[in-house]
């Protein structure tokens, strides 16, 4: 069944590992779907996708549509029997998903029906979660409503990030393509229905998510929110009217009486602010127009002079 003519609808690195898998284990990739191409820098230079530069790599033709739905016939030119989806990030039209036949299946690094969207991950840690995982679905024409087929989970470390559950999810996601997709064309998987009072979404992240408020999230929430943004899109807080990212921190608590927000000083390599209920400890930063740096780097410069400043 291997030999199934299958098209990847993805773009981003996390997809690059489930194209890499099918490629490794042999499976026919006909074609790949990706976003555009986009410029990126101060040059906007235009930098290929990820799954753009593996395809080529393996000499595999790419579409990459600006507006899917007028691009039907440069997908279904390839005459796929199966096609597979991973962090795409357009809706596929239902033309597209009636076609192959054996449909149109995705993987989504959550366990679904909970944050349906293009950012579970990060919902998942925003939300405080204390498990996630992987699941196997079909394609609908509603986003990530589809029957599972297969689903793994996996405990959420307290103080692991996006950027590290993601990698953790990719390597579940490779090996559910190398235990169930064989299984599925075949007709070996049952599918189980999503229960609708179950649905929690984990939409794409908001300008406005990226910031963080101390005045208004207790110490475990305004964590939470922070680690669910490391490292993309990156969490922010403003103080002295400034932005300030937050890259590497850690929290403890703590009944203090501290003003919720104030810098507290510099501690074991740490910048110490008060919030509800107990401190966050950052260890690297990025200050508005400066580098990311260390706390203690921070500290040695600019930072001595924020002590007693407060964050919104």
């Amino acid at each position: 069944m291997k030999n199934t003519r299958i098209v990847f609808f993805g773009t981003t690195t996390f997809a690059c590992g489930i194209l890499q898998t099918l490629i490794d284990e042999k499976y026919n990739v006909v074609a790949v779907v990706s976003q555009p191409d986009k410029p990126v820098g101060r040059k906007h230079v235009i930098q290929p996708t990820p799954t753009h530069t593996l395809a080529s790599q393996y000499q595999i033709p790419v579409v990459q549509p600006d507006v899917l739905r007028n691009h039907i016939e440069d997908v279904l030119q390839y005459e796929p029997e199966l096609i597979l989806t991973c962090a795409y990030g357009q809706f596929v039209p239902m033309k597209i998903l009636e076609y192959p036949e054996y449909g149109c299946m995705n993987v989504h690094p959550s366990l679904l029906p909970k944050f349906r969207g293009g950012a579970p991950i990060h919902h998942a840690i925003m939300h405080g979660e204390e498990m996630t995982g992987v699941s196997f679905i079909q394609m609908t024409k509603a986003m990530d409503a589809g029957d599972i087929y297969a689903q793994v989970t996996t405990p959420i470390d307290k103080d692991e990030t996006m950027a590290q559950l993601s990698e953790r999810l990719l390597v579940l996601s490779k090996q559910m393509i190398k235990d169930h997709l064989e299984d599925y064309i075949l007709g070996n998987l049952k599918p189980v229905v999503q229960q609708e009072d179950q649905v929690i979404l984990g939409l794409n992240i908001t300008k406005e998510e990226e910031k963080v408020s101390f005045q208004s999230e207790e110490v475990h929430a305004l964590y939470n929110h922070i680690r669910g943004l490391i490292d993309w899109p990156m969490p922010y807080g403003i103080v002295d009217g400034k932005r300030m990212k937050f890259t590497h921190v850690r929290m403890r608590e703590d009944n203090h009486h501290k003003q919720v927000g104030e810098i507290l000083g510099f501690t074991n390599h740490a910048m110490e602010i008060a919030c509800q209920g107990g401190i966050l400890e950052v260890f690297e930063l990025q200050p508005e127009g400066k580098s990311k740096m260390s706390a203690d780097a921070y500290a040695n410069g600019a930072g001595r002079q924020m002590i007693g400043k407060v964050f919104e």
